[in-house]
Formats: C-alpha cells, sequence, structure tokens
C-alpha cells in the first residue's frame, strides 16, 4: 500500500481514468458492433454517423490512436456502402 501523499493521490487519479477509458472502449465496442449487425440502410446510416462521431471525438482527444479511428471508420463505411449496392440492385 502506498505511504506518501502523492502516491495515494496517483492511485485514485488512475482508478478514475481507468473507468473512464473503459467506458469509452466498450462504447467503442459497441457502436462498432451494432453498426456491423444492422442490415437495414436507414438503421445502419443512423448508426454509422453515431460511431464515426464517437470514434472523431475519442481520436482527437487521444483516448484511441488516430489510425485505430480510421480502421474502424473505414471498416464501418464499406459496410454501409455494400448495404447500399444491395439496395440499388
Amino acid at each position: 500500500m502506498a505511504s506518501h501523499k502523492s502516491a495515494k493521490k496517483r492511485i485514485r487519479t488512475n482508478e478514475r481514468k481507468r473507468v473512464v477509458n473503459q467506458r469509452i472502449e466498450s462504447g467503442i465496442k459497441t457502436l462498432y458492433k451494432k453498426t456491423l449487425k444492422t442490415t437495414d440502410l436507414a438503421e445502419a446510416e443512423k448508426s454509422y454517423k453515431e460511431a464515426v462521431s464517437f470514434l472523431d471525438k475519442n481520436s482527437i482527444k487521444g483516448k484511441i490512436p488516430r489510425n485505430n479511428a480510421a480502421r474502424k471508420k473505414a471498416a464501418l463505411t464499406r459496410h454501409l456502402n455494400s448495404l447500399q449496392k444491395k439496395t440499388t440492385k
């Protein structure tokens, strides 16, 4: 157990940051999976916008790497484009 005042504070701040980071990671995974599961075009577009917005916000804040966000957005875009192709045929 930490005995210095600064070490105790570091434990508290690390715990707060861990909880925030967990919430962000969970949110990214949830939105990503939700968007990839949808087969309805209208619902997919709505979900896509929400997921891309969330990825951009957290990428800018430095919570996830920029290329990680770009890779996930590209996969979501490919899925959305495939749904659009299916509906136009």
